[in-house]
């Protein structure tokens, strides 16, 4: 997204990340198409940066700090509420279009000229309309717990979304217990676990996401879902698709349909996993994201 007034209203982004840790990493500011789009970058410098593109209703503290910790220990690693979420000003997009051409213009105003994806769930969406409108833009791409426009079950979202963040209310746990992971024993303690990792960070926390930003990004899904089936043909990037083999959310199908019809594609699929499977498989996902993007 060329021509939008882009800066950073604080710094110059710094060639030299100086966090080692995600619960550590502080978080900064820049100034994109007029509002202020809040970020956090650490990893070694040089090389193509990865840019982490996160899921519904998700501030920068719903990353799991295994999963961005292993990736930044080989990559310099970039995340950022897009606008209206978090801690970015702005009015949140109500189309998964319009976030992509946030997203674009954040990676430009970052002076980022190649980049790596990695979206989940929602952010996966993201990432398949920045490949497409800007190919050039784009090396490689990680999609995690998603699927293309049209997909399977997608269109559902906001109703298991509902359902499953008030039984989890009810029953005094986090929505994304029940969302992400799947209800066996193992399921469950993994859950468990996840939960605790996202509150190792107690510094510098995120604003949290309202109950309006959620709305309007279910809207935005549920368009992907309703949307034609996409072509993907034109998206010869190299592709990683990972999910878990129980996604209540945005179907498994859909990762199968993704790894099938996009040219040149890698699939992962982890047992007794859901939506959340790159989290609860952490080790394993970080593992071939990094065997991924050296390759």
């Amino acid at each position: 997204m060329t021509g939008l007034n882009a800066h950073d209203n604080q710094h110059t982004p710094s060639p030299t990340p100086p966090a080692t840790s995600w619960a550590t990493v502080p978080t900064r500011s820049i100034a994109v198409g007029g509002a202020d789009f809040a970020y956090r970058t650490y990893g070694p410098v040089g090389g193509v940066p990865v840019i982490f593109l996160h899921h519904l209703a998700a501030n920068l503290d719903n990353w799991d700090p295994r999963v961005i910790d292993g990736i930044a220990a080989h990559h310099h690693v970039v995340a950022f509420d897009n606008r209206g979420v978090g801690a970015s000003g702005g009015s949140t997009p109500d189309t998964i279009e319009a976030m992509a051409a946030d997203a674009i213009a954040f990676i430009e105003a970052m002076g980022f000229a190649k980049v790596d994806l990695l979206g989940f769930s929602m952010g996966g969406f993201i990432a398949q309309v920045i490949a497409a409108a800007r190919p050039e833009l784009v090396r490689s791409i990680i999609l995690a717990g998603t699927g293309p426009a049209g997909g399977e079950g997608i269109e559902r979202v906001t109703r298991v979304t509902y359902v499953d963040s008030i039984t989890a209310i009810l029953t005094n746990k986090d929505p994304k217990q029940n969302l992400f992971f799947t209800r066996t024993e193992n399921g469950k303690a993994q859950a468990r676990a996840f939960v605790a990792r996202l509150k190792e960070r107690t510094d510098d926390r995120d604003a949290a996401v309202s109950l309006r930003v959620l709305r309007t990004q279910l809207r935005a899904i549920h368009a992907w879902g309703a949307q034609t089936p996409a072509d993907l043909s034109a998206i010869t990037h190299p592709v990683l698709v990972a999910n878990g083999e129980h996604d209540r959310m945005v179907p498994t199908s859909n990762s199968y349909d993704l790894a099938r019809r996009l040219p040149n594609a890698t699939l992962r699929i982890y047992a007794d996993a859901g939506h959340g499977g790159i989290f609860q498989e952490h080790r394993q996902f970080v593992t071939a994201a990094l065997e991924f993007l050296a390759a």
